[in-house]
């Protein structure tokens, strides 16, 4: 069962397991007042691969669920943020930088700080981190590409912008939400 906020994903090894919780799950609810959402609640076929090529995914919270292995060679469910939510979250950054550029460099980089450690807070999972790098490196390659349409000449390479990021740096992407 995988939890998040007021929202759950509940998976079983077997289709049978799952059929049953499902049909049971409602009961349980109403015992405590609550109520599920029809339009909300699904029962998808996850179903584990029997060989070594992880298959099949969904979709939900902004996350795509995969099979995949641990370390120790077990099946296990991974997570990684939606391509279309990834996608958005840079288009936003995009956005903000373009109407943004004017603003002196120190309050950009504090609200671009605060954007960025939003994102991590939220999609800091395990087994997201390269989601997460690459969310990182958008939003430098955004922001040096308006900071560079500050003014008639280009004021930054990608090489004095790495140097100008050791004095301005960046959150570095980090798993915040543990399996464990």
């Amino acid at each position: 069962m995988l939890r998040y906020a007021d929202d759950a994903v509940i998976i079983c090894e077997l289709k049978d397991d799952a059929e049953r919780i499902y049909k049971v799950l409602g009961q349980r609810f109403e015992k405590y007042g609550l109520k599920i959402h029809p339009e909300k609640t699904k029962l998808l076929d996850f179903t584990k691969p029997k060989d070594d090529q992880g298959k099949g995914s969904f979709t939900f919270l902004g996350f795509t669920f995969y099979w995949t292995k641990s370390r120790k060679g077990r099946w296990m469910v991974g997570r990684k943020t939606d391509g279309v939510r990834l996608k958005r979250a840079i288009a936003a950054i995009t956005a903000w930088c373009k109407k943004n550029r004017h603003k002196p460099i120190k309050e950009q980089w504090e609200i671009l700080r605060a954007k960025i450690a939003g994102h991590y807070a939220y999609y800091g999972m395990s087994l997201n981190y390269q989601s997460l790098a690459e969310f990182l490196f958008e939003v430098k390659s955004t922001w040096l590409k308006w900071l560079n349409r500050r003014s008639s000449r280009a004021s930054f390479t990608w090489k004095s912008f790495t140097d100008f990021l050791k004095d301005w740096p960046l959150p570095r992407p980090r798993i915040i939400h543990s399996y464990c």
